[in-house]
Parts: C-alpha cells; sequence; structure tokens
C-alpha cells in the first residue's frame, strides 16, 4: 500500500470509530428494550436488526460480515459473507450482535453489545466453532504458552506478577463440562477461579486492564468472540494464544476449507492481522469482574437512554457514556436533564 494511502485509511478509521460506536450503543439500546422478559432470542433479534441497520447507513463503508454470531443459538444472525452498507472504504466485521443472551433475558450482568472492525482482510475467517483460549495481561504475555500444564502457565503468570501466593491470581472460566478438568486443576494450585455462566469476551480484555481482577482466562470457549477478544488484545498490548477446537468432522472440514490450521497455535496478531482494528462494546446490562463494575448497563429516562461503552482504536482507548435523546417532544415535555438516574 502506498504511504499516502496508508495515511488515508488511517485518518478514515479514525472517524470510522464513531460510526462503530453508534451501531453497538444502537443494538445495545435496542435489546434492553427487550431485557427481562426471560426470551432470549426476542433480545437477540433486537440487537441484531438494530446493528444491521446502523451498518448499512454507515456514511462512506461498506462493510463484510467476516465472523457473524447466532448459529449456535438457532437465533437471527448478521451471516459469515453478508454485505452492508455502500461506501467507497471496504472494511471487514467480526460481530456479536448480543453476547450473553442469557443474562439478558433474566436482566443479569454480563450482556454486551460488541464487534471488531478492520481494513479488508484483517481478521481471520473461522466457523461458529469452539477455540482454546488462553489470555493474559502485558507482564505475562511473553512467559505463558498454551501448550504447557495450567499449573505451569498458572506459575509463569504469579512470576510475571510478583506473586508469591498463587491465591492473589484469580483466572476466569466458562463454567462448562468440557472445563472441568482444568477447573479442577487451576484450584490445585491454590489459584482462584471465577466460573462464569457465559460471555467469556469481557474477561479476555479485561486481562490487559490492572486492577480489573482478571489476571488470566483460560479454557474452551467459542471461536467467533474469540477473534473479536484478540483485536482488543492487539491493541491493548496483552498476550493472547488460541487452537481451534471443531465440534465434529464436519466442522473440521469447514475449518480446513476456510483454511484454519487445526494443530496451530493461534496469537492476536495472527486472529487479527490487520494494521487499523477498531474494538466497540456497548453494554446492555452491567459488566462486572470480581472487584468491579467496568462498564454500566443501559438506563431509560422519559424521552432518552444512557449507555456506557469501551472503544479501542490504533490511537485511543475511551470509556464513553452517552446520552441519547430518543423522544426529543417526550423529553422536553418531561423537563428531563442530562444526569445520572
Amino acid at each position: 500500500m502506498e504511504k499516502k494511502e496508508a495515511v488515508s485509511l488511517r485518518e478514515a478509521f479514525s472517524h470510522l470509530s464513531w460510526q462503530l460506536l453508534m451501531v453497538t450503543e444502537n443494538a445495545a439500546i435496542a435489546a434492553a428494550r427487550s431485557a427481562g422478559k426471560g426470551d432470549k432470542h426476542l433480545a437477540d433479534k433486537a440487537a441484531v436488526d438494530a446493528m444491521r441497520d446502523t451498518l448499512d447507513k454507515m456514511s462512506g463503508f461498506s462493510t463484510n460480515i467476516k465472523i457473524g454470531e447466532g448459529e449456535r443459538d438457532d437465533a437471527p444472525m448478521l451471516f459469515i459473507g453478508e454485505q452492508l452498507g455502500r461506501g467507497n472504504i471496504a472494511i471487514d466485521i467480526a460481530v456479536d450482535p448480543l453476547e450473553n443472551t442469557n443474562a439478558t433475558a433474566d436482566l443479569k450482568p454480563g450482556a454486551v453489545c460488541v464487534l471488531a472492525a478492520s481494513s479488508r482482510g484483517g481478521l481471520i475467517q473461522a466457523s461458529d466453532t469452539y477455540l482454546d483460549k488462553l489470555c493474559v495481561g502485558r507482564e505475562a504475555a511473553p512467559l505463558v504458552d498454551i501448550r504447557l500444564a495450567p499449573e505451569e502457565n498458572i506459575r509463569r503468570i504469579a512470576e510475571a506478577l510478583h506473586r508469591k501466593d498463587y491465591g492473589e491470581i484469580t483466572v476466569t472460566i466458562l463454567d462448562r463440562p468440557r472445563n472441568a478438568e482444568l477447573i479442577q486443576r487451576v484450584r490445585s494450585t491454590g489459584a482462584r477461579v471465577n466460573l462464569i455462566a457465559d460471555g467469556d469476551l469481557m474477561p479476555c480484555i479485561f486481562t490487559c486492564f490492572k486492577g480489573a481482577g482478571v489476571h488470566a482466562v483460560m479454557g474452551i470457549g467459542a471461536a467467533p468472540e474469540g477473534v473479536i477478544s484478540a483485536a482488543a488484545i492487539k491493541l491493548l498490548g496483552g498476550g493472547m494464544q488460541a487452537v481451534f477446537k471443531p465440534k465434529d468432522d464436519a466442522d473440521r472440514r469447514r475449518l480446513t476449507a476456510m483454511g484454519i490450521q487445526l494443530d496451530q497455535v493461534y496469537t492476536a496478531e495472527t486472529l487479527a492481522p490487520g494494521e487499523n482494528l477498531i474494538f466497540c462494546a456497548t453494554a446492555v446490562t452491567p459488566i462486572l469482574t470480581t472487584t468491579k463494575a467496568v462498564l454500566e448497563g443501559v438506563s431509560f429516562f422519559p424521552g432518552g437512554a444512557k449507555t456506557h461503552s469501551l472503544v479501542v482504536s490504533n490511537t485511543f482507548m475511551n470509556f464513553v457514556p452517552t446520552t441519547h435523546v430518543l423522544d426529543s417532544t417526550r423529553f422536553s415535555q418531561e423537563k428531563s436533564e442530562f444526569r445520572l438516574w
């Protein structure tokens, strides 16, 4: 790519960040209206429809859905290969319109609308399969190796963080039968295990934040969320290693046809190889760690809503609280103010 073209693309991506923020914000508001009704598909469809509509209306960009979500839950989806928008600048998107649909249905913490974007070719393509993940922060990234025993990786994480007591190390793992042995082995070291029912995407990213109380994420989770996590981890300077775990022979053949090497250890850099990357996440319900609420969920007030998002690009990272006026007439009549409720 010519130098002038590269500079122009970087400038375009700085504007794209805020358009993509609107995508996750609109999806989160739509999902939040359906939250707590006991129907995860209703909330998922609301998020998908809002996300698709906003992506299609973005100015200057045409979007290729490189990784979509929803097949696993038989839910509506932004499907792989779907084309949206008619702009001159082509981008790839890895998207999870609503991560943690179960939490949304029951109005529990942990639901988020999230995506990662790159210039064309900057995100790996993979099916809705499984991924064995090891995510850590910057300090431990050079030391860990997913091919080693979990006990050895715990030792290396503790060494990197200067922790003599393994009880000060917290590892987040999805509570699934496939991770049962891993959970037992991590606990045997004395490290703490934060078992989560769903949604390992944001915990993977929080390994990059000091003070978030997430020192590592281990275990087998979903591949689409893994690629989205990889983009953010790469931008934030953390470490991620992953191995694809096909569900069955048909899935194995599909992955192979996509160019996935099943015996290869992938990293954040190989899962998200693009030079220009953007990550956006907007919470539907509060996003918690073991120590704090990192993002607040959507709250409604007469005529509007408040959202809280995380946006990361090559040039900045922002936590973004936004007040949305959704009905200007009602907003005025109710004398609503831009304040926390």
